[in-house]
């Protein structure tokens, strides 16, 4: 049985209650499948976020960033991490513009923040931020230089809270909205890859090199 992360006092849904979910599972399948994330902290008194990439390890949430980011700077200062994602699954329309929506999954998590400072543990996980945008890509590629392991900054948050909020079906009208000629529904929407385009220039100039194995699940698979 999965465990919970909530509801606790900073992510306890409030609007719209019943569609919170604080099922672990829930919450890391949301994490997973988003491509991105956004990060916020507190910078020389003003709030700011940032979209950045993650990779989840079990109850750990993995950011990276230059070490002069001033975002991730002021997480690791503050030691406490906000993150949230958001997927967007399509358009929930309703006979008004009132009760019109978008379908949508989306998670809000708080965790203790720290900076990976080991190097083999930060090269293991870097390869795990490769592989979370694109699995299978970090045994393609060369591997990361003592030089750009040095310029990036890894922090580890622990995924201590967190609520997802999930939306989906047809919309809430009103009785009298519903006797209306107005046309009602959902439109699906879902991230698509298209064709690989490939690069021109060093040994890609041959023409000779095929799309790498990973490429080629991934738009299998979609």
């Amino acid at each position: 049985m999965s465990d919970v992360l909530g509801p606790g006092p900073k992510t306890r849904v409030r609007r719209l209650a019943e569609k919170a979910n604080y099922d672990a599972d829930v919450i890391f399948a949301v994490i997973d499948e988003a491509p991105l994330c956004h990060v916020a902290a507190i910078v020389k008194g003003h709030a700011q976020v940032i979209p950045t990439l993650h990779a989840r390890e079990g109850h750990t949430l993995y950011l990276h960033g230059s070490p002069s980011n001033a975002v991730m700077t002021a997480v690791v200062e503050s030691g406490e991490a906000c993150v949230s994602v958001t997927l967007y699954d399509g358009l929930r329309l309703a006979r008004s513009g009132f009760e019109s929506s978008i379908a949508y999954r989306s998670v809000v998590l708080y965790g203790a923040a720290t900076m990976v400072t080991d190097d083999s543990e930060k090269a293991r996980i870097l390869n795990l931020f490769v592989d979370a945008v694109l699995p299978g890509r970090a045994s393609e590629v060369r591997a990361m230089s003592d030089s750009e392991r040095r310029l990036t900054m890894v922090v580890a948050v622990s995924i201590d809270e967190a609520s997802a909020k999930l939306s989906s079906g047809p919309t809430d009208d009103s009785e009298d909205d519903r006797a209306l000629p107005v046309w009602s529904g959902t439109v699906p929407a879902r991230l698509h890859f298209g064709n690989p385009i490939p690069d021109t220039n060093g040994a890609m100039a041959t023409g000779a090199i095929e799309v790498p194995a990973s490429v080629k699940r991934l738009l299998k698979n979609q």
